[in-house]
């Protein structure tokens, strides 16, 4: 559905003009990547996001009345509504754009409707948030739009409640947060519970970012992540019990889940382990990147996929696959899933030099392995939604 050729701005400023015989004002809102710090979020731990160059772009602009057109330019779709009617669509697109509305009409009276027409080449069902960034973009345009006067952070929590709220579903604030903060060349070290940040430098003047797309996913993904929360939650409960301070996983250590965990149930010690391992794992690799030792911080990214593999078991076949298929291979500095799970795409840092063969090499292999044509997409570490 999303045209990775297309020149969104330009189309969505004429068809802006086609539609609505109107100026629009662009909004440019990134999906995102995280390099390592995987199912860290709810467990109040850290993460490791920066926003990419594919993006969703917005086009807005005030009407006099109270109603609102929508249109999206890759569904060739649109959709109507009234600033005074909020309620779901029936179809899941316009929801995105409606909850962000809602959560807005919580702290402020809207006066007018808009026109509205978006599209973007973040690809649909690759775990590169593409949601989210439609959420950012809303948020942001409404705030320019009306002179709103939200800071950064009240846009990322308007378009998380938004999703959580309106959508329906329950994702951590990492992703509005990457796509609102994003900075370019830069990753975020993201502390989930206090929302504290700084910006870690990405260096990697000959390392591309490769991102290998198995193209499934499969269903147990959605039981499988509420399993994993109970789990760890059931892990905190255990270790509470003679450690009363703690409350996440966050303030867990091993010789706690060693002494109160493991002997009571096997499978939440296991996923506790990787949790608490993979915080100090994250920690360690943004000291990598401040040395610019991206060897090392490309080992953490394989150990990293061994856990989400062996310990927390939210891997799947063609996503591990995709991580053997590249781990022996002296160009690819680091490789490991990257998301919820069970299907979506592998991340890889890979010498520039190497691209051409090694995506041929793996597509091969993959194709001969699985019968199915994995999907490659290159991307670059960009600046956070803005002005475009």
């Amino acid at each position: 559905m999303n045209d990775p050729i297309r020149d969104y701005p330009k189309s969505i400023r004429n068809k802006f003009k086609e539609l609505f015989e109107q100026e629009a004002l662009i909004i440019r809102s990134p999906g995102r990547i995280n390099l390592i710090g995987e199912h860290l979020d709810y467990n109040m731990g850290f993460v490791l996001p920066a926003a990419i160059n594919k993006a969703i772009w917005l086009g807005i602009q005030k009407r006099d009345d109270n109603m609102i057109n929508m249109y999206s330019l890759d569904y060739d779709d649109n959709y109507r509504s009234n600033i005074h009617d909020i309620t779901p669509s029936g179809k899941l697109w316009p929801d995105y754009i409606l909850g962000v509305v809602d959560q807005i009409k919580k702290s402020h009276s809207l006066k007018h409707g808009f026109n509205l027409v978006f599209g973007g080449d973040i690809p649909a069902g690759a775990g590169l948030s593409s949601s989210a960034a439609l959420e950012c973009a809303m948020a942001y345009a409404l705030n320019e739009l009306f002179g709103l006067d939200y800071e950064k952070i009240d846009l990322v929590k308007i378009g998380q409640a938004a999703e959580n709220e309106f959508v329906g579903v329950k994702c951590g604030i990492m992703d509005q947060f990457a796509s609102i903060f994003g900075k370019k060349e830069h990753l975020i070290r993201l502390d989930c519970r206090s929302l504290e940040y700084v910006y870690v430098p990405f260096h990697a003047k000959d390392i591309k970012i490769l991102l290998f797309d198995t193209r499934v996913k499969h269903s147990l993904a959605d039981s499988a992540y509420n399993q994993r929360r109970e789990q760890c939650e059931k892990g905190v409960s255990l270790v509470q019990e003679y450690h009363p301070e703690v409350k996440s996983l966050r303030d867990a250590n091993q010789v706690m889940l060693d002494s109160y965990v493991k002997t009571v149930d096997e499978t939440v010690y296991r996923r506790c382990t990787y949790v608490v391992s993979e915080i100090k794992r994250l920690l360690n690799g943004c000291e990598d990147l401040e040395k610019d030792d991206l060897i090392s911080f490309g080992k953490r990214m394989f150990q990293t996929h061994a856990g989400l593999k062996d310990l927390y078991e939210v891997s799947c076949s063609e996503l591990d696959l995709l991580v053997d298929l590249v781990k022996d291979n002296p160009d690819v500095i680091g490789a490991r899933m990257m998301g919820g799970g069970f299907g979506g795409c592998t991340i890889n840092l890979v010498k520039s030099e190497a691209i051409r063969g090694l995506i041929k090499k793996v597509s091969d292999a993959y194709l001969s392995k699985t019968g199915t044509e994995m999907l490659v997409y290159e991307v670059e570490i960009e600046e956070g939604t803005r002005i475009s």
